[in-house]
């Protein structure tokens, strides 16, 4: 029977929310995190043995985090991480040719003003 107004109130253990897990959470978020990484990892790699010099190391892993953390937004990380990787790659690459322009011409600058 249900209960009514007329009835007591059923009393029930009080829960304890901080209370130890019995079972450990799943996996699945710590597999693909590892997988991302190691990902992350191979490409760089092959990223920074193109790489033309070795100042692009630091832009290049700012690069690799920043696909990283936009790859986490997505469903599937692993499938969209290269492309994002690849996009980002181009980016630091194009601010790196910029600022050779712009350390070039400052140079020539200054040479002319003295």
């Amino acid at each position: 029977m249900k209960n009514t107004v007329l009835d007591p109130p059923v009393e029930r253990p009080p829960v304890n929310r901080f209370a130890e897990a019995t079972e450990p959470p799943a996996p699945f978020t710590l597999t693909t995190e590892t997988q991302l990484e190691r990902l992350k990892n191979r490409l760089l790699r092959e990223a920074v043995a193109a790489a033309a010099s070795p100042a692009m190391l630091a832009p290049l892993r700012r690069a690799a985090n920043e696909a990283a953390a936009l790859a986490w937004l997505e469903p599937h990380p692993l499938l969209v991480f290269p492309v994002l990787l690849g996009e980002k790659i181009l980016e630091a690459r194009l601010r790196e040719q910029r600022q050779q322009r712009i350390h070039a011409r400052r140079g020539n600058l200054i040479e002319e003003a003295a």
